[in-house]
């Protein structure tokens, strides 16, 4: 175990089959140290240490180091932003359309494909003892829980604005400009001045 920890180390407690291999390590100590507990399989190529410390958001950091392409979106943006009370049941996550998503045996995941300008902006790297993660800011994530309000329920849109739009610090230029960017000005503008006044 000791000669497989700095691979580990250097990784926030991730390491790559790629990267064990390379420091000289066989595929029967990986499966051994799989069987015994002490690594966990996060996908296919990809292990972490098992006695991690785990954080509120460790499946963010999970799903984030197996895709890196991926950033938190949408209910699961809303939970970490603080602007929901209700905590979804998978980790939504944002990819580009051309991208293909990896299947992970834990966290349960909801992909939803955002086109590449859609997909880019308003990104923001969330960094912990544990690794880092992409999340969408605030202002973004509410205008993609409007966009995508048909499947998440308006209800939880509604929610997210209400609970940001109280805040003292809240930026209504960043939203307003997400809303137009995002073709959802119209949509929201209404809700924003009925809670604004």
């Amino acid at each position: 175990m000791e000669t497989i920890l700095p691979v580990f180390d250097v990784h926030h407690g991730y390491a790559s089959l790629k990267e064990l291999k390379k420091q000289g390590i066989h595929t029967e100590t990986i499966r051994r140290l799989l069987d015994d507990g002490a690594i966990e399989k996060v996908k296919p190529g990809l292990y972490k240490l098992a006695d991690m410390p785990m954080l509120s958001n460790q499946g963010m950091i999970d799903v984030c180091t197996a895709m890196p392409k991926a950033v938190v979106c949408l209910h699961s943006a809303l939970s970490h932003h603080e602007l929901t009370t209700t905590q979804p049941a998978t980790i939504m996550l944002a990819l580009p359309r051309e991208s293909k998503p990896v299947k992970l045996s834990y966290p349960p995941t909801q992909i939803f494909y955002f086109s590449l300008h859609n997909h880019r902006s308003g990104i923001e790297r969330v960094q912990t003892q544990a690794g880092s993660f992409a999340i969408y800011s605030a202002e973004k994530t509410l205008v993609d829980c409007f966009r995508y309000r048909h499947k998440l329920g308006m209800e939880v849109a509604l929610e997210g604005l209400k609970n940001y739009l109280h805040r003292p610090k809240r930026n209504l230029n960043q939203l307003l400009k997400y809303a137009r960017v995002g073709r959802m000005f119209r949509v929201m503008k209404p809700y924003i001045e009925a809670i604004t006044g």
